[in-house]
């Protein structure tokens, strides 16, 4: 779901999704027990995860991880720390300088941070953080590593 409106209504399998409502609150769903009409007031819906933080209280353990990624990466997440009061955290990774995290670095991260809900994003060559016109993290996913990868979905604040 993208600006309230549904491009799919199929589960993406056993999954955790971020749910943003229409007041910015973060929620998060599994996809295979939630039906998408179930989310009336969801404005946008981000599937990738897992989830992070739920309540204040860290979600993953340390042997969690996304699919086959390796346990240290270039991460990124996002979390709500308070009413429309948002956290980003993207780490640098697979650089001599940055090993990365895993997710439950990350998890702890977050919490720290003071996220009461936290949800992993796409991590590893799609980690690029832009502020002020500008990529302000070390990118590894492009030509020859050396620059950040094309995707081809955003979050941004306006």
């Amino acid at each position: 779901m993208r600006n309230g409106t549904l491009y799919r209504d199929t589960a993406n399998g056993d999954t955790d999704a971020l749910v943003i409502d229409k007041n910015g609150d973060f929620s998060i769903v599994n996809e295979a027990t939630t039906d998408a009409s179930e989310l009336t007031d969801a404005e946008q819906i981000l599937s990738f995860g897992p989830s992070l933080v739920e309540d204040g209280e860290i979600t993953v353990n340390e042997s969690s991880e996304v699919s086959q990624s390796m346990t240290s990466n270039p991460r990124t997440a996002i979390g709500q720390v308070g009413e429309n009061h948002y956290v980003i955290i993207v780490s640098e990774g697979r650089t001599d300088s940055s090993e990365g995290l895993s997710l439950y670095e990350l998890a702890e991260e977050m919490k720290e941070a003071g996220a009461t809900t936290a949800y992993n994003l796409d991590g590893g060559g799609s980690s690029t953080l832009y502020f002020n016109g500008k990529v302000v993290n070390q990118t590894v996913g492009g030509s020859q590593n050396s620059s950040e990868r094309e995707v081809s979905d955003i979050i941004y604040f306006k």
